[in-house]
């Protein structure tokens, strides 16, 4: 986890790339369009990289949000990519 440190640059680019695909996400399952499914995995993917930053910043309670998020993006993934 040392390659995410606070305030090194990789950890910004962690922060970002989770942002850039939480609102990608979004936008994907707003347009109901054949590939929406993707935008499951889009919110997993940001979910994934805000508990990772999270943990670093130690904020416990956005590890639990995201950790949580990221459960429904897994139901999401299921019902929308697999069943």
């Amino acid at each position: 986890m040392d390659v995410f440190t606070q305030g090194t640059r990789s950890f910004a680019v962690l922060r970002w790339f989770g942002t850039l695909t939480g609102v990608t996400g979004a936008l994907v399952l707003a347009l109901n369009i054949p590939v929406s499914g993707w935008g499951w995995v889009l919110f997993g993917v940001s979910s994934l990289c805000w508990t990772i930053a999270g943990a670093v910043m130690r904020d416990y309670s956005l590890v639990v949000l995201q950790t949580a998020f990221l459960i429904v993006d897994i139901i999401g993934i299921w019902r929308w990519l697999i069943i």
